[in-house]
């Protein structure tokens, strides 16, 4: 049986955006339709940091080691993750969708995994390491295929 199967969810992300689509018809010409759309403004960090990276002295001598600045781009990408977890959580107990396929760059899907909870985990039939936020639905829709046929 095709994991892509009608009325299945996709979840397209990457660390700043996501597309919510539901397929509308079967595996065989699979027809995504955008559900929801999330995206957070996330600056790169030097433009998110306060101040320049701190330095700390290394003990009795005169010497200062360089510390390392907090990534706040990552911070958030992390951040937007956990988000999307919450939000497939709370449309998971809603009994808005039974089966999902998660899409997204390994990073981002490593992390959206170690954020999800089990009902959402349970209903996860699929995973692809793939960036496609900025494909058009036409795309995704012929790429997630030919991933999930290959598999």
């Amino acid at each position: 049986m095709s994991t892509l199967t009608k009325d299945t969810w996709v979840l397209v992300a990457d660390g700043e955006k996501a597309l919510f689509l539901v397929n509308q018809t079967d595996a065989e010409n699979p027809f995504l339709n955008v559900v929801k759309t999330e995206e957070q403004d996330n600056p790169p960090t030097r433009e998110q940091a306060a101040n320049r990276p701190g330095r700390f002295n290394d003990g009795p001598s005169t010497h200062r080691s360089a510390v390392d600045d907090t990534d706040w781009h990552q911070l958030a990408k992390d951040r937007f993750a956990a988000d999307l977890a919450d939000i497939l959580y709370k449309k998971a107990h809603a009994g808005e969708f039974k089966r999902i396929i998660l899409v997204a760059d390994p990073g981002t899907l490593g992390e959206l995994r170690d954020e999800l909870h089990q009902e959402v985990t349970d209903k996860v039939v699929g995973e692809i390491p793939k960036t496609l936020t900025n494909h058009p639905v036409e795309e995704i829709e012929k790429i997630v295929h030919a991933e999930l046929e290959a598999a």
